[in-house]
């Protein structure tokens, strides 16, 4: 049934089930089991935005950073009053 469905669905599956058991994943977990080419731009960012929208905290682990993708910018940005 694997290949009927596509390894990159079940990465992503597998993906998911550790981001909510653990409520994290690293940036480089993801990038190991979905490599360049595995997903286009589009479904790459889908994947990330859907990983944070089910709060699970997205870390390089190189830097120790929480990537928070657009929440930071529309933090930084000044409010118009």
């Amino acid at each position: 049934m694997e290949n009927r469905i596509g390894k990159s669905y079940v990465a992503r599956k597998a993906l998911f089930a550790k981001g909510l058991r653990d409520g994290r994943l690293t940036v480089q977990e993801i990038e190991e089991a979905l490599p360049s080419g595995t997903l286009t731009a589009a479904e790459r960012w889908l994947l990330y935005y859907s990983l944070r929208a089910a709060q699970v905290e997205i870390i390089d682990e190189v830097t120790g950073q929480v990537d928070h993708g657009f929440l930071l910018e529309q933090e930084a940005a000044p409010s118009e009053h």
